[in-house]
């Protein structure tokens, strides 16, 4: 463990045990990770999303900052955070749904241009059903996939956050693929992960 993964975890600890400062002094520390985690997320998102990644960083750190965890780790910390922002999209993709379903009603003049499609928002909620189901059966595979779909984490980096060896990150990745393929009935965007890792 380096030095800054040393402070990150004291900070960690004396955020979770109330000191306000530490939650200040932890986002330097930690925000290249959650930016890199939040440009993941939202790349895989639909092309007019209305979030941008740092509303999604801030909306997940003031999240994160209430949350009365025991953080072990940075990279305790980090795994929670993916989780965290794959359900402010699942939130977001919901509501942008209610409202493209009449939800918000108001007159407004047709303009092709403003067309707006829900498929990415309806890939999204079926995805996020599907692993909140894996995530009932097998909780391990489930944040293997949050970590390398949504996160963008290499298999090493997610061994080091899971303390797995590679090995068995590649197996669960390539399970929970199965599983979820199986549960989704159709293969969708996790080939371009799987055809990375050559799996």
């Amino acid at each position: 463990m380096c030095a800054a993964d040393g402070q990150v975890t004291l900070l960690l600890k004396a955020m979770k045990n109330g000191d306000e400062s530490a939650a200040e002094e932890l986002l330097p520390l930690v925000y290249n990770e959650l930016h890199r985690l939040a440009k993941s997320y939202m790349h895989r998102e639909r092309s007019d999303h209305t979030l941008q990644p740092t509303a999604l960083i801030n909306e997940a750190y003031l999240r994160l900052a209430r949350e009365s965890v025991d953080w072990q780790s940075r990279q305790h910390f980090i795994g929670v955070a993916a989780n965290v922002m794959r359900r402010l999209l699942v939130d977001h993709a919901r509501a942008h749904n209610a409202a493209m379903n009449g939800g918000d009603l108001q007159r407004v003049e047709f303009e092709e241009g403003l067309m707006v499609s829900t498929e990415r928002s309806n890939e999204v909620l079926a995805l996020h059903d599907a692993l909140t189901d894996l995530e009932r059966e097998n909780p391990r595979q489930a944040k293997v996939v949050e970590l390398r779909y949504f996160g963008g984490f290499s298999i090493e980096e997610i061994g080091d956050i899971l303390k797995m060896s590679p090995r068995s990150v590649k197996r669960h990745w390539a399970l929970a693929r199965i599983w979820l393929r199986q549960r989704m009935e159709k293969p969708g965007d996790l080939d371009e992960a799987q055809r990375e890792d050559g799996i």
